[in-house]
């Protein structure tokens, strides 16, 4: 039997629990963790460098974001203490993800603003202010691309997408893909091997 990956929707080992701790902006996070789930052990490289290098929200912006891939909830947390008044849209694959960032959002006392779902439970309505998303390189290159095709259009006209792509696994190839696909694209950081990249709607469009 093969191993669990973290982009398998419903992991089927045993569930072992933990909990991280980690620090952004000045706010120190306590989160429930546990296998079968992305960086599990840790808070992500990635993930720290995004949350690190890109512009957090501040408390007074209003509007609906999206996690996507947002595994037990760290990017999804962080956006909902930074910004009060948002409302996060937390999307994975993997219900067991889905669970620890609803647990997670209780204990920030976030439930109401961190809606959990899988990716088929959002309605297609919604529009995004703000993108943020680790994204899954490892599904690969082409099933990354289709995830991507999926989402990026529900980007608000105005809104911004915050990437972070390891350049090793593609950063580079990610930001010539986007920008063949008609998307304005900065690279705003690069750190411990990632990019972090903002990314916008072509104001020619």
């Amino acid at each position: 039997m093969s191993a669990d990956h973290y982009f398998t929707a419903e992991p089927g080992a045993p569930l072992r629990r933990s909990e991280i701790e980690f620090s952004v902006a000045g706010r120190d996070y306590r989160l429930a963790v546990a296998n079968g789930v992305f960086s599990a052990g840790r808070l992500d490289p990635g993930t720290a460098v995004l949350l690190r290098k890109a512009d957090l929200p501040t408390a007074g912006v209003e509007g609906t974001f999206l996690d996507l891939g947002c595994g037990y909830g760290p990017i999804a947390a962080v956006l909902a203490v930074e910004a009060p008044k948002a409302v996060i849209w937390a999307v994975d694959v993997n219900s067991r993800a889905r669970e620890l960032t609803e647990e997670n959002a209780k204990a920030l006392e976030a439930s109401g603003r961190i809606r959990v779902a899988a990716p088929d439970e959002v309605p297609d309505d919604v529009v995004f202010d703000e993108i943020w998303s680790n994204p899954p390189t490892h599904i690969g290159k082409a099933e990354l691309h289709v995830l991507l095709e999926r989402w990026m259009p529900r980007l608000a006209p105005e809104g911004t997408a915050w990437l972070v792509i390891n350049k090793h696994l593609g950063g580079d190839s990610l930001h010539s893909w986007l920008v063949a696909h008609d998307w304005d694209v900065q690279r705003v950081a690069s750190q411990k091997g990632f990019r972090v990249l903002r990314v916008t709607r072509n104001s020619a469009d």
